[in-house]
């Protein structure tokens, strides 16, 4: 049974940084891609950044400059680095792994960026 497990998640200052892992245990054959999404009560959940098979990275506007994915093939592991970090950042973000049959999510950190 795949699982994924979030950490990093906390509260951090205005223009502070977090580092969020996401740990996959279990088979998952075939990964396409390894992103992290963030959702907002009232809000639909949206993209923050991907990382492909292949190395490449696509980022929302929003937090392009400021964040950096990043994954290790051998830990299936895919890390955000959050820089510079606002208030707006504030919310729950969730990792997901798409295999070409399967997408996975995980359960979910909360980061809340305030004075």
């Amino acid at each position: 049974q795949v699982q994924l497990v979030e950490s990093g998640g906390g509260l951090v200052q205005p223009g502070g940084s977090l580092r969020l892992s996401c740990a996959a245990s279990g088979t998952i054959f075939n990964i396409f891609s390894m992103g992290w999404y963030r959702q907002t009560p009232g809000k639909q959940r949206e993209l923050v950044a991907v990382i492909f098979r292949g190395g490449g990275t696509n980022y929302a506007d929003s937090v392009t400059g400021r964040f950096t994915i990043s994954r290790d093939n051998a830990k299936n592991t895919v890390y955000l680095q959050m820089n510079s970090l606002k208030p707006e950042d504030t919310a729950v973000y969730y990792c997901k792994v798409d295999s070409p049959l399967k997408g996975y999510w995980g359960q979910g950190t909360q980061v809340t960026v305030s004075s």
